[in-house]
Formats: structure tokens, C-alpha cells, sequence
């Protein structure tokens, strides 16, 4: 174990199976690097203990009921003083691509070593990116990932069936300015109308985030 050379790293954990959150707050409860906030089973008591006391990192599991990862990633990222976020997954299939576009600093396999979860921890909190390969082009060939934050935000709030009039009383934005960022999201879509941009974003997986 590594002994520290300044102040603990705080860090906050989230996984909604007990068992492996019971064994994560047991390894950093023992690694004198960190010093364990909190922990929880469900995005929404992850995001208030949070917002009542702000950490340094935070390990989160990408399934993690009921919002996600990507969304609770996304909601912290806006606040003053931001936690750095660990999302600790499965390595096979896109979650690590997934977990950097969300804004995640870094990734940790289930199926690595403990030690590799600690590290990947320490170096976030010393502000690397700390992932495994991920093919960037990839990355750069989705669409969605083209879209500006208002964008996707619009996006999200079509999908759910919402009118051009709710969107600009929701988002307090003209209908005028609602039809501008529409037809950019088309474009960018490669879509024709709100119809496709729907189906586009269902068939994305961007709605699982």
C-alpha cells in the first residue's frame, strides 16, 4: 500500500450491486491514498450526496439505475467544482468509448486487477484521461457526438414527443430559434424531419445514456 505524500483523495462509489460495492469501499478503505466519502446503489442518492458534499473522484458503475452513467455524468459536469469520474464497467463491446464521450476521465475494466482500479483513480484525480484503446475515428464518425450540448438537449426533449411550441416554452427559447437548432440537428443527423431525427436517436443507443 502507497503511502500519502499530501491530502486523501476523496472519492465517492456508486454500483448497484452490493457485493462489489461492499469490495470497492473495502480496498479504498484500506488504501491510505483515498479517503471514502460515501457510497450508493441508485444514480439519484449518488447525485444528492454529491451535490451535498463535493469529491475529488468519483467510481461509478455504467449501468447504474435509474438515470445512467452518461446522465448523472452529465448533470455533475455542470456544477462548481466538478467531481473527476471513474466509470468502472465491462471492457468488451463500446462502454469505454461511451464513458469518454459522456465526459468521463476514466474507465476501469470489472475484470482487471484491484490495483488497477486504484490507479486509474489516483491518476484522475492528478488529471489524466485514463482509458483503454478506443478507436477515435469511431468517436468522430458518430453523429451524435456532433451535436452541441443544447442540441442533444433538444434532441432528447423531440424524442419524448414534445412540440415545437413546448420545446421553446421549456427551454425559453424562441419557436424561431427552436426551428434553427431542428434544422442543424438534421443536418448534422443527415435526417430529413423530427421523425428520423427520433428514430435516429432511439437506434443510436443515445437514449440509453
Amino acid at each position: 500500500m502507497t503511502e500519502p505524500s499530501q491530502q486523501p483523495i476523496d472519492v465517492m462509489l456508486a454500483d448497484n450491486n452490493p457485493l462489489v460495492l461492499s469490495a470497492m469501499s473495502e480496498i479504498f478503505e484500506r488504501d491510505l491514498r483515498f479517503s471514502l466519502v460515501a457510497t450508493s446503489a441508485t444514480a439519484e442518492g449518488f447525485l444528492g450526496a454529491v451535490m451535498r458534499v463535493p469529491v475529488k473522484v468519483c467510481v461509478i458503475a455504467w449501468n447504474l439505475p435509474v438515470l445512467g452513467a452518461a446522465k448523472l455524468i452529465e448533470v455533475l459536469r455542470e456544477q462548481e467544482n466538478a467531481p473527476r469520474f471513474v466509470v468502472y464497467g465491462d471492457e468488451l463491446g463500446d462502454v469505454p468509448r461511451l464513458a469518454m464521450q459522456a465526459g468521463a476521465a476514466g474507465f476501469a475494466s470489472r475484470s482487471g486487477e484491484v490495483d488497477g482500479l486504484l490507479e486509474t483513480c489516483a491518476d484522475v484525480a492528478d488529471g489524466k484521461m485514463v482509458f483503454p484503446f478506443i478507436d477515435v475515428r469511431k468517436m468522430q464518425r458518430d453523429p451524435i457526438h456532433s451535436l452541441s450540448r443544447k442540441e442533444r438537449v433538444i434532441l432528447e426533449a423531440l424524442a419524448k414527443g414534445l412540440s415545437n411550441r413546448e420545446l421553446s416554452r421549456d427551454l425559453q427559447i424562441s419557436t424561431n430559434t427552436v426551428k434553427f437548432h431542428l434544422s442543424n440537428i438534421y443536418e448534422k443527423l443527415s435526417v430529413k424531419n423530427r421523425a428520423q431525427a427520433i428514430a435516429f436517436f432511439y437506434s443510436s443507443g443515445a437514449a440509453s445514456g
